[in-house]
């Protein structure tokens, strides 16, 4: 399996608004709207771009063996580089792979001292997070909905952990 980050620009719109309107996904997107088309998706992948610009971190989109499999990565969310991760519901089982990578990024990459990752009420299943070293931090609101937010600190991390997912 070959996993590989791109920017979102050189995704299809199509392929995104795909994903964005995937039932499965939505479940879990209390923040993603209505309607998601073609235009959505042009300004949503501009929102994502300008990430970058301001704050030189950003969301990516994820290839799995070629194939576009959704988008994660960091974006400013509450004054805290926030972790996220959308998947098609195919790819669900190797979030946990994508996030390690994602963590390593942070921290050797774009030197973080932390991270966040606000989860949906929705999702009940958490066993994961905690298996990557996140904490629990209590809930927050976001456009009248809530999340629980967790961190991972830099200094909670042991490189090796990262790689071989015994953190």
């Amino acid at each position: 399996m070959v996993i590989e980050f791109v920017r979102l620009n050189l995704i299809s719109c199509a392929d995104i608004v795909r994903l964005h309107n995937d039932q499965q996904v939505l479940r879990h997107l209390p923040l993603a709207g209505e309607k998601f088309d073609i235009a959505t998706s042009r300004k949503w992948i501009e929102s994502k771009e300008q990430q970058w610009r301001e704050h030189g971190i950003g969301p990516l989109a994820i290839q799995i063996d070629g194939q576009f499999a959704g988008w994660g990565g960091f974006q400013m969310e509450l004054g805290n580089a926030d972790l996220a991760l959308v998947l098609f519901p195919v790819y669900w089982g190797k979030g946990v792979v994508i996030c390690r990578m994602f963590i390593r990024k942070a921290f050797e990459e774009y030197n973080l001292e932390s991270i966040t990752a606000l989860l949906p009420v929705s999702r009940t299943k958490t066993k994961g997070m905690q298996r990557l070293g996140f904490k629990p931090e209590g809930a927050v609101d976001i456009e009248g909905h809530q999340f629980i937010r967790y961190r991972l600190l830099k200094k909670d991390t042991r490189p090796h952990a990262i790689d071989e997912g015994d953190m």
